[in-house]
């Protein structure tokens, strides 16, 4: 049996045509069968003969429009502005990302220091830096009132003199 051959098996004896295949589909098996072709053309008149009885004229490649087509800029633009809508979607993800990646160092920044806080300072070292900082303050305050000038006009050559008589040795 070859490709195009029906078997023996009784069951497809409707779909057989004048040919000895099945249609191909049901367009095909619709068409006036006068029009139908199964080979090509022996010669050009026969081509155009057979274009003649479809109701159409033919057509040489010498006839064709050599004028490019108009191109609708509305579809180009379209394209564009859905283009720059996407990429405006992404960039808004992006930036979503950037700040949440902020906002995960910012937090981590801030645990990092009470961590270390409390390993240099112990339980509750905020307490005892504000109580330190106090501490440093009470003491400027009390230096800035003692008349140091006095005390740096007696003490200034006294130091010098002693640094002379090292450096003389």
């Amino acid at each position: 049996m070859f490709k195009d051959e029906l078997g023996d098996t009784g069951t497809n004896k409707d779909m057989r045509d004048g040919v000895e295949t099945a249609p191909a589909c049901f367009e095909e098996a619709s068409i006036n069968p006068d029009l139908i072709r199964p080979e090509g053309f022996a010669s050009e008149a026969e081509y155009r003969a057979y274009i003649a009885t479809l109701g159409g004229g033919y057509a040489s490649v010498g006839d064709t429009v050599e004028e490019p087509l108009p191109i609708y800029e509305g579809h180009v633009l379209e394209g564009r502005l859905q283009e720059l809508r996407e990429e405006l979607e992404n960039l808004r993800a992006r930036l979503h990302v950037i700040q949440h990646q902020a906002a995960t160092v910012v937090t981590e920044n801030v645990r990092w220091a009470d961590a270390s806080a409390h390993a240099q300072l112990g339980n509750q070292p905020w307490l005892k830096l504000a109580g330190a900082m106090a501490a440093a303050f009470v003491v400027t305050r009390g230096i800035m009132r003692l008349p140091l000038g006095a005390v740096a006009t007696t003490a200034l050559p006294l130091v010098a003199a002693a640094m002379n008589r090292k450096l003389a040795r």
